[in-house]
Parts: structure tokens; C-alpha cells; sequence
């Protein structure tokens, strides 16, 4: 029997890996592994178990939201021989499963750890001890991005965002920052930025370039200078859902490192998971450091 170490969080999305538990257990079992199962208790218990347990086994299966899976790759970031990951998300974002195509389903998604097909992946570094999977950002609208409900974007798209943004304005505040990279640098008042290495975000697609690598060594950065009106909001937005032209407020470019330094803390968020406060944060692509089992 072959051993794997099983992380998940019940709670996460709508609690389906309730009554799908046993199915996959048992597709587990019949292709000769042995399961180590662990129900997390806390927030930070997927980062303790997979630290602790990550460099015993060949195969970490984890199940649970993107912040779960932040968890667990925080754990392992710092093991001198890392397991091979299985995802299946269970989130009502997975955001990071959308960018890789991995299956909705959860079997399907489990059986991806019997295929043997894996890609070396490109994590974050974050300051000094912490990582994320596929975005570190700050800003009113990472907020309004996952607080905007799954149904309304399925079916208003990029107005809806519009919609709930707009109605934020009277509170969006501006962060006054500066932001250097190895190409450059910008300063000034900015409501929203992010440093990404996916596809989707908060379950859009049209946030970020599709052209974008997930083992190439560079980040996708959007910056978002303060509107001052509804009206510029709004094309603040449709640039950059509907790629029109150029737009003064918003920044878009590639980078492996990128250093910010702020006036005041600014809140940050990791994987849609509250990062912590930071006045100035280093953060660094480690490229190809963790292995995904991937999908078709």
C-alpha cells in the first residue's frame, strides 16, 4: 500500500466533500494507496499538518477552498522534499482550479492524483514567511470582487462588477504607494493592486491577461489609480473587461520581484484569505517550486 496524506476542510464552499468523502476514499483504496486522513480544526491547522506530515509522503490530496489550499502550500514551502499536490476544490471561488482546469466534480478532480500527469508551478513568496498560490492584492475591490455573489457574475458578467463598484465608490479610499520592479517603477494613489500568477479572480476572467504562464518566473501585476468619478470607474472598468483602448488609471505589466512601500499599512489578501497589514512588502516568484497534479 502506497501511503498519501489527505487534508480537508468540511466546511469550505457548500460542504459537498460531505457526500463525496467515501467515494473517493474508496477510488483511493482501489488503486492501492492508503489514506492518512485529516479533518482540519482551524484556519492554520491544513499549514501545521502539511509542514509536519509533507515530506513523509509522496502524495498530498487537499480539498477544501483556495485559502485551504494557501494553507497547505505554506506548509510545504518551506520542506526540503515536497509532495506532489492534488487539488480538489471545494470552494465557491476556485479561482486557482478554474486557471488549471481541474474538474468541478470532486472525484473527478481526486482521480487527477491517479493519472500521474503533474505541472511544476510558480508559488509566491511574500514577505518574509508567507506564500500564496495565485494572488497577493490589496484594495476595496478585491473586496467587492468576492463579495459579489457566483450567480450574478455567471449571468450579469462584467456589468454586475460594475454595478456593485459603482455603489462602493463613496468608499473606496486610495492608497498612496510606491511600486518598484526589476523594468520599473509607478507611484501615487492607487484603489486597487495585484500581483498575480492565474486566469481568474474572484471568479472573473476578464481581471487579467489570458496570456499568462503559470511556470514562467513572472507575476501579472494590475494596478488601479483612484477614479474620481462614477464615470471614470466606468471605464476603468470596461478597459479592462472589454480590452478597449488604453486607460491613464490602469497599469498592467510582468514581473518576478516587485516591492511596495506604502504610506499607512495596507491591508493585504492572499489567495482570497486576509494576509495581514503591511507599510512595505517584498514579493517574489519562486518559480516551478510546487507540483500540481493537473487535469486534461
Amino acid at each position: 500500500m502506497k501511503d498519501m496524506i489527505f487534508i480537508l476542510n468540511p466546511r469550505s464552499g457548500k460542504e459537498q466533500i460531505k457526500n463525496q468523502l467515501l467515494g473517493i476514499l474508496d477510488l483511493y483504496c482501489t488503486a492501492g494507496y492508503l489514506p492518512s486522513v485529516h479533518v482540519t480544526q482551524s484556519a492554520e491547522d491544513a499549514e501545521q499538518v502539511a509542514a509536519q506530515y509533507g515530506e513523509k509522503t509522496e502524495i498530498l490530496v487537499c480539498s477544501g477552498g483556495d485559502g485551504t489550499l494557501n494553507n497547505v502550500i505554506t506548509g510545504i514551502a518551506g520542506l526540503s522534499k515536497k509532495p506532489k499536490i492534488c487539488y480538489i476544490p471545494a470552494g465557491s471561488t476556485n479561482d486557482f482550479a478554474r486557471s488549471l482546469k481541474i474538474p468541478a466534480d470532486m472525484k473527478q478532480a481526486a482521480g487527477a492524483a491517479l493519472s500521474g500527469k503533474t505541472a511544476r508551478l510558480d508559488i509566491g513568496r511574500f514577505g518574509d514567511d508567507r506564500y500564496f498560490v495565485y494572488v497577493a492584492a490589496f484594495g476595496a475591490l478585491t473586496e467587492v470582487s468576492y463579495t459579489t455573489p457566483q450567480d450574478k457574475k455567471n449571468f450579469l458578467g462584467h456589468p454586475a462588477y460594475l454595478l456593485e463598484s459603482v455603489k462602493h465608490l463613496s468608499s473606496l479610499k486610495a492608497h498612496t504607494l510606491r511600486a518598484v520592479w526589476e523594468n520599473g517603477e509607478i507611484s501615487g494613489d492607487f484603489i486597487f493592486g495585484m500581483v498575480t500568477n492565474t486566469t481568474s479572480v474572484g471568479g472573473f476572467k476578464g481581471l487579467v491577461s489570458q496570456e499568462v504562464s503559470f511556470d514562467d518566473g513572472l507575476f501579472e501585476v494590475l494596478l488601479i489609480r483612484m477614479p474620481k468619478t462614477a464615470a471614470e470607474l466606468s471605464n476603468i472598468v470596461s478597459y479592462m473587461f472589454l480590452k478597449e483602448e488604453e486607460n491613464e488609471y490602469v497599469f498592467r505589466f510582468k514581473a518576478s520581484r516587485i516591492e511596495f512601500w506604502s504610506e499607512v499599512m495596507i491591508p493585504w489578501v492572499l489567495d482570497g484569505e486576509f494576509g495581514g497589514v503591511q507599510e512595505h512588502v517584498v514579493i517574489e516568484n519562486l518559480r516551478q517550486e510546487a507540483e500540481f497534479f493537473v487535469g486534461e
